[in-house]
């Protein structure tokens, strides 16, 4: 039996043939370039779960140099406008979201702790924002706990036997918008390479391309081919550019990993996500079947990827599943290489598994749409 190469010359016709298809989409052109700019703009800046400028409220009855300096302590970025109101102002306050905290220090509270009895400070917060609330508490809490002690320590003299110093690794500024970017951009080549592979298919049966396809002297391997290297170019010019301009010079992230590392890992992870578009493209009939099928399947993969929400904190059966799925563990080389600065003897494990489950994805992608020619002919 006779196997019939691809032909080079083919398949560079057909990528031409894609490229200019999507030059003329300008809705999908239009889609490409915000996905790997505004759109992470706004994601790393717009998004952010950081306690900044919250508006604190203070109920002051003890009027002591000790609650003085509780309130002197609540300083930017984290804390904005300080406000001292009475007691009847509190409620209205916090029902009309003019305060996010309100602290009610009580009357003789430096009194009663300089005579060793145990006091209250109340905070009063507005949890409408979870994620700021939690982190505010928890900030009120330490810089209160370091206040008491500095003070105290300076009446008395006394000097602390150890101190705890923290440092912080690979996002020393803690700041999120590091993070939020490079995981948007991750996340939107998943979404892009599948979208891009399953709507060129798509464009090809709603234009009447597809039967010029058949009668031309191409092979279904040829055609898949094309269509990958085609789009999956695309995608790698857009993220090396989205890297470049966007995430290092218009956000400001410093990336210390191996950007051609990550590159060859994505080239190998398009395997998979222009293998699926095109699965899905045979599967679907029009673009809002794709947008559907797009929506079940693609966006729950997402979110489950541990992009967002760490893979610790979902039920065991589901992160049994989701260590096989290869955007799983591009997310999680994607992130060591660009954060933590790891190279191949690191990340090889989860390189392996996405080149695997992608080329099986991928030779099955091409079985079914060559089953799909078979039908459309």
């Amino acid at each position: 039996m006779r196997i019939q190469l691809p032909s080079f010359s083919n398949i560079v016709n057909l990528c031409r043939k894609e490229w200019l298809s999507l030059m003329h989409d300008t809705v999908m052109l239009v889609f490409i370039v915000f996905s790997f700019s505004l759109s992470l703009y706004s994601q790393a800046t717009g998004t952010s779960t950081d306690l900044n400028q919250a508006a604190v409220g203070i109920v002051d009855e003890d009027r002591s140099q000790l609650s003085s300096r509780f309130t002197d302590a609540l300083l930017p970025p984290y804390f904005g406008k300080i406000t001292h109101i009475n007691q009847a102002q509190v409620d209205k306050g916090l029902e009309s979201a003019t305060y996010s905290f309100v602290v009610h220090f009580p009357e003789k509270m430096e009194a009663d702790l300089r005579a060793g009895k145990t006091t209250t400070v109340q905070i009063l917060i507005d949890a409408t924002v979870i994620g700021q609330a939690q982190i505010g508490a928890g900030y009120i809490q330490n810089i209160f706990q370091q206040e008491l002690a500095r003070y105290f320590n300076i009446q008395s003299n006394a000097k602390p036997q150890a101190d705890l110093v923290i440092r912080y690794a690979f996002n020393q500024a803690r700041n999120t918008a590091w993070f939020s970017s490079i995981t948007g951009m991750i996340q939107n080549v998943t979404m892009l390479a599948i979208l891009l592979a399953g709507a060129a298919l798509l464009r090809e049966r709603e234009s009447g391309t597809i039967e010029h396809l058949l009668v031309m002297p191409v092979t279904a391997v040829e055609i898949v081919l094309s269509k990958v290297i085609a789009n999956g170019a695309v995608i790698l010019l857009v993220v090396w550019l989205a890297i470049e301009l966007t995430i290092r010079r218009w956000i400001g992230v410093e990336i210390n990993g191996s950007v051609p590392l990550f590159m060859l890992a994505t080239a190998l992870y398009l395997f998979f996500t222009t293998g699926l578009g095109l699965f899905l493209g045979t599967v679907a009939r029009s673009m809002p079947q794709l947008g559907l099928m797009f929506i079940l399947i693609v966006l729950p993969m997402n979110l489950l990827s541990g992009g967002f929400t760490p893979l610790e904190s979902m039920p065991a059966v589901l992160q049994s599943i989701m260590k096989l799925v290869p955007s799983t563990n591009y997310i999680s080389l994607a992130q060591a290489i660009l954060f933590r600065n790891a190279g191949l003897s690191v990340v090889w494990p989860q390189m392996l598994m996405v080149t695997g489950v992608g080329l099986l994805l991928f030779v099955y992608s091409i079985l079914k749409f060559r089953s799909f020619l078979g039908r459309q002919g």
